[in-house]
């Protein structure tokens, strides 16, 4: 056995289809490409989602709701899980520049604590929002809140 005589296995390759080489070949006339119309002719490509001139789904489909573009959206904290972020990662303030360091938000995020559980530690905010019971809770404990 040598390089220069290896060939692939006993039918792994067949031989390519000679389209539109007469009738007798079986594929002449029309070249396997049915009768007439759009995808007979050469060049032919139509567009995604394009159902033939039946109206496409996404026009028969109802519309629904509203998207408000002007929405904020807010990464939410709850004064409960406060006390672990901050043991764990040794945050000395609560901040949206902490958080992004510590790889907790994104740097576009925004963020807003609020009051489910209760936090011991005492350590200043420096956040987007904040509930009216999570300040409340927050000023009691001793902790300074300061909206950016």
């Amino acid at each position: 056995m040598a390089l220069n005589n290896l060939k692939p296995a006993q039918g792994a390759t067949q031989s390519r289809k000679r389209i539109g080489r007469g009738e007798g070949s079986g594929l002449g006339t029309t070249a396997g490409k049915g009768n007439k119309g759009q995808q007979s002719r050469t060049g032919a490509k139509t567009k995604r989602a394009h159902e033939g001139g039946q109206m496409p789904i996404q026009r028969r489909m109802p519309k629904r709701g509203f998207k408000n573009p002007f929405r904020v959206e807010y990464k939410v904290f709850n004064l409960g899980n406060l006390d672990f972020l901050i043991e764990k990662y040794e945050l000395k303030e609560f901040s949206e520049e902490n958080l992004y360091i510590n790889g907790l938000i994104s740097r576009t995020d925004k963020v807003k604590v609020l009051g489910e559980g209760e936090m011991k530690g005492k350590i200043p905010f420096k956040i987007s929002a904040i509930s009216a019971k999570a300040k409340a809770a927050l000023e009691a404990a001793g902790c300074s809140v300061e909206l950016i």
